[in-house]
């Protein structure tokens, strides 16, 4: 059960708090001790799966609410489900794009994945690090939560036809990748589904938009043109002054965390 009424700080993972696509630095870890230990409740929300963000976890925070997919998956209490997926013709439409385009894609299911990119991609490097899921061919995937283009024929073209389609598309113009989620899919409309609409939160791309236009605190990490005007606050994207951020937020009162 979600205690909508705790304190909460939600924080993205990969270049927020991840900066090598492995791990979380010793004085960020040591910062969200603190923050923990200040009573706030404290939740994971990336573009990775949550069978991804486990190995970056290292087994930290293990009462942490977990958000993966970009608002497709939830983890709580060590229950993984998927809270979005797409639809068969949904699905469908999507992969003719694909096909047309001649993408390469990495498609997530609630828990194993299908991959067709290639082979030396950077996002191998990203994906299942622990071990812990399979490879298997996209049919044998029970549902589709999240679907991402890592190389096409025209990739601005396909990122068009995915939101045509009614679907979440997020460009990442600097990864030359394009990420796909069903419907209004988002972090923030994840956290909303689970009766979380009052929390701070930390992020540093496009896909954190409304999380942190949301947020009653927002802190971008980095400085993302897209997220220009959005947040509260923007800190360097560096370990020592996310941690030093967090560190604060941890000790301020709810009307200290909030500047006019």
């Amino acid at each position: 059960m979600i205690d909508s009424s705790a304190r909460t700080t939600v924080f993205d993972i990969d270049g927020t708090l991840c900066f090598d696509g492995r791990s979380i630095d010793a004085r960020i870890l040591a910062a969200l001790e603190a923050c923990e230990r200040a009573g706030r409740r404290l939740v994971f929300a990336s573009a990775r799966p949550v069978r991804d963000l486990l190995p970056v976890l290292g087994g930290a925070f293990p009462s942490a609410l977990l958000i993966g997919g970009n608002g497709s998956l939830v983890s709580a209490d060590g229950r993984v489900r998927a809270r979005a997926a797409f639809g068969r013709a949904e699905l469908a439409a999507l992969l003719a794009e694909a096909e047309r385009h001649r993408a390469g894609y990495l498609a997530d299911g609630p828990w194993d994945y299908a991959y067709t990119g290639p082979a030396d991609h950077p996002i191998r490097a990203r994906v299942d690090q622990g071990g812990l899921a399979r490879r298997v061919e996209l049919a044998e995937l029970p549902e589709v939560v999240k679907f991402l283009v890592v190389d096409a024929t025209d990739l601005a073209a396909l990122a068009e036809a995915g939101r045509a389609l009614g679907m979440t598309v997020n460009h990442h113009l600097d990864e030359a990748i394009v990420d796909f989620a069903p419907g209004t899919t988002t972090k923030w409309e994840a956290l909303a589904s689970l009766g979380i609409d009052e929390y701070d939160a930390f992020g540093n791309d496009v896909n954190d938009l409304d999380l942190l236009r949301n947020a009653r605190h927002s802190v971008r990490v980095g400085s993302h043109p897209g997220l220009d005007g959005v947040a509260r606050v923007t800190v360097a994207a560096d370990p020592q002054a996310v941690a030093a951020e967090i560190t604060r937020l941890a000790a301020a009162t709810p009307a200290q965390a909030t500047p006019a």
